[in-house]
């Protein structure tokens, strides 16, 4: 069961990495590239990247909340502590997976709907221009820390919890 449970964790969290460096590495900066956009115009390159990153929003915030049941399922079948770090490390990263997919990505979509809509302004364009750079700046931010901060989760589930002196865990003899 205990090797079950780690299986599952490492495998949660590993997914959710391998998915994270993907999208940013990879998937991300090709929208963008210049072989994409001789077959797409700008706009619409923006807009098809939109669309994934709301669908990685949907993925990320499964794993973190997969990850999260699975601390405390591995908690209450061993009563094994989980190291207070890791778990506020998984806090801080569902939040800002919340925060990303709920507050700056439906920013992002207005900004960049306003930036291309035929019956905005001149004035209103340059205003979203800058405020998208901006917000868009500070989502590739979040992004990078919430990569670095999985996996720093990972090496964390990667790296057993020593058992604490005097305490006896559930399925496991101490001494």
């Amino acid at each position: 069961m205990l090797q079950g449970m780690r299986f599952a964790g490492l495998l949660v969290v590993a997914v959710w990495l391998g998915a994270t460096v993907f999208l940013t590495f990879g998937a991300g900066p090709a929208f963008f590239s210049s072989a994409m956009l001789e077959v797409l115009p700008r706009y619409h390159a923006g807009r098809a990247a939109q669309i994934v990153l709301e669908s990685f929003f949907e993925f990320q915030l499964v794993c973190s909340w997969l990850a999260a049941v699975l601390v405390l399922v591995d908690w209450a079948t061993t009563g094994r502590l989980p190291r207070r770090w890791a778990l506020a490390l998984l806090g801080v990263l569902l939040a800002l997976v919340l925060i990303g997919g709920m507050g700056i990505q439906p920013r992002l979509r207005r900004l960049h709907a306003v930036m291309y809509a035929p019956n905005s302004s001149v004035e209103q364009k340059e205003v979203a221009t800058v405020q998208f750079r901006r917000w868009h700046g500070v989502s590739q931010m979040g992004n990078l820390v919430v990569l670095i901060g999985v996996v720093a989760y990972f090496w964390s589930l990667a790296s057993p919890v020593p058992p604490r002196p005097g305490i006896v865990y559930a399925g496991r003899r101490n001494g």
